[in-house]
């Protein structure tokens, strides 16, 4: 599941467990601070990134890069 990805490149900013088999996590990339959306349920799932009201990525500023 999550675990896979990479440990350095991304941070779980926020989960949600939705119901007894869906979850959902904010995700942030570190180099690029976009957010993502990422909804597991039973063997499927889906990511997307976060849009602001004019379609825009959200970035979080601070999201570690070094």
């Amino acid at each position: 599941m999550i675990r896979i990805m990479a440990k350095d490149r991304f941070d779980i900013k926020e989960r949600e467990g939705v119901s007894l088999m869906t979850d959902a996590f904010v995700i942030v990339d570190k180099e690029t601070g976009v957010n993502y959306l990422f909804v597991h349920r039973g063997y499927g799932g889906g990511l997307t990134p976060l849009l602001d009201s004019d379609g825009k990525p959200i970035v979080t500023k601070d999201s570690g890069k070094q």
